[in-house]
C-alpha cells in the first residue's frame, strides 16, 4: 500500500500530491492530520467544464436564474372581468356563536367552561370585510455544471450544439402548484478524469491519516498495560483501522471508485405560485393577522394568461390594491421569469364580535371566517397549569 500513488511524493498522473509528507533523515514517509483533512480539491477546476454555445456563463453551483427570450408572437392582452353584485353574508346566529365559543373553551387545557356555557349574549355585530389576492404563476430556469459517477453512461459533447436554456421541453405543469424539474441538458456531457481522488478511484483515510492504524487506545501506543504485554494491540502499541480496515484508504465518494466523472450542464424549471393579499381594514377590533388561516365566501374570480385589475367593485380600497398589486406582479416577475397564469379572487370574509356577561360582568370574543374561528383575549376564567 506505501507505493500506492495516492501515498507517494506524485499522485496520480505525475500531480504533486498534497496529502504527502517527507520523512527527516531518510524515515518513512508520513501523513499529517491536518494534510489529510484537505487533500484533493474542495471544488472541481474550472477546466473541469468545456465551454458550450448558449451556456458560457454557466458555473457550478448555479449562474442565477436566466430571462425568459422576447416571445416570437404578440401575448394575448388581459380583458376586465365581469361586474359582480355587492354581496353580504348575514350575522351568524347565536347557537353558532355560543357553539363556538364552547369549542373555543373546550380546547384550552387551562380555561374553565364557565363563562362560554353561562355567559348570556347580549350584543352580536357583523364586521365583514373583503381579502383581494392576487396569485402570479411563474416558471423560472437556471443552469448548472454538474457531475455524477461515470458507469458508463452516453457521452455527447459537441455531437452538436445544445438546445437553448428555454428552448428545452419541459412537463405541463399544474397552474398555481409548486413544483420542480431538474433536465440533462442534450449535447453537453463528457467523461473527464475525478477531481478529488485525482482518477486513482480512493482516497487517505481521515480516520488514520493514511497510515491504516491508530494508537491504541489501552496502551497508549507503548504495548505495555501493567507492565503486562497490552491484550488489546498484542504489544504492537497500534491497531487496524476500522474506518479503513486497515487499507489506509476509503473509495472515493465523489466518483464511488470509479475515477471518472460524467460532467454536464443540469437545468433547472422551477414554477412557483407567488401570491399576495390584501385585506380591507375593518372597525371591529379584531387583528388582521386573525384572517389569514381563515376562509371567507367568494364573491369573485377571474383567471387567464394576465388579469385585468378588477373595475366595478363596490369597495374602492379593493380596486387600487388589484391595480397596485397587478402592476407590482408584472414588472416584478417578468424580469427573471416566464408568467404562465394570473388569478384574482375576492372574499368576504365574515367577523362576528360577540358582547356577553358572565357574573355580572361584559365580555366580547370574536366568531371569524367560514371555519368559525374564536379569538377571545381577555378569557375571564382561566388558571394556571403546571407541566412536571
Amino acid at each position: 500500500m506505501k507505493n500506492h500513488p495516492i501515498f507517494s511524493q506524485f499522485g496520480a498522473y505525475g500531480v504533486a500530491n498534497p496529502c504527502y509528507v517527507p520523512a527527516a533523515q531518510g524515515g518513512p514517509a508520513t501523513f499529517v492530520p491536518p494534510a489529510a483533512e484537505s487533500c484533493g480539491p474542495s471544488a472541481p477546476p474550472a477546466s473541469m467544464f468545456d465551454s458550450m454555445p448558449g451556456y458560457e456563463g454557466t458555473v457550478a453551483g448555479g449562474g442565477g436564474f436566466l430571462p425568459p427570450p422576447v416571445p416570437a408572437f404578440p401575448v394575448p392582452q388581459p380583458v376586465p372581468g365581469p361586474e359582480q353584485p355587492h354581496w353580504n353574508i348575514p350575522s351568524i346566529t347565536e347557537d353558532i356563536a355560543r357553539d363556538a365559543f364552547i369549542q373555543f373553551a373546550s380546547n384550552k387545557c387551562c380555561y374553565s367552561s364557565g363563562p362560554a356555557k353561562d355567559g348570556v349574549i347580549t350584543h352580536m355585530e357583523a364586521f365583514n370585510t373583503y381579502r383581494y389576492r392576487l396569485e402570479t404563476f411563474t416558471e423560472t430556469r437556471s443552469t448548472e455544471w454538474t457531475h455524477k459517477p461515470y458507469i458508463g453512461q452516453p457521452v455527447d459533447a459537441y455531437v452538436q450544439p445544445p438546445p437553448g436554456p428555454w428552448d428545452i421541453p419541459a412537463k405541463t405543469p399544474n397552474f398555481f402548484v409548486d413544483d420542480k424539474q431538474m433536465i440533462k441538458v442534450p449535447y453537453t456531457s463528457s467523461v473527464k478524469k475525478c477531481h478529488e481522488c485525482l482518477g486513482m478511484g480512493r482516497r487517505p483515510c481521515k480516520e488514520c491519516t493514511g497510515t491504516g492504524s491508530k494508537l491504541c487506545w489501552v496502551c497508549n501506543g507503548s504495548g505495555f498495560k501493567d507492565s503486562d504485554r497490552c491484550h488489546h494491540c498484542n504489544g504492537r502499541g497500534r491497531n487496524n483501522c476500522s474506518n479503513c480496515s486497515g487499507q489506509g484508504s476509503r473509495i472515493c465518494e465523489t466518483c464511488h471508485g470509479k475515477a471518472q466523472l460524467l460532467v454536464f450542464i443540469k437545468l433547472t424549471v422551477k414554477w412557483t405560485n407567488n401570491s399576495n393579499d390584501y385585506v380591507v381594514e375593518q372597525l371591529s377590533g379584531l387583528q388582521m393577522n386573525k384572517l389569514s388561516k381563515v376562509s371567507g365566501k367568494e364573491l369573485y374570480r377571474d383567471s387567464q394568461y394576465m388579469v385585468y385589475p378588477v373595475i366595478g367593485f363596490p369597495n374602492p380600497d379593493v380596486m387600487q390594491a388589484a391595480q397596485h398589486l397587478v402592476n407590482d406582479h408584472r414588472v416584478k416577475f417578468s424580469q427573471t421569469s416566464r408568467i404562465l397564469q394570473q388569478r384574482q379572487t375576492i372574499q368576504l370574509i365574515p367577523i362576528t364580535k360577540v358582547t356577553y356577561t358572565w357574573k355580572g360582568k361584559s365580555h366580547i370574543y370574536y366568531v371569524y371566517g367560514n371555519e368559525f374561528e374564536v379569538d377571545a383575549n381577555h378569557y375571564p376564567a382561566t388558571c394556571c397549569c403546571t407541566v412536571m
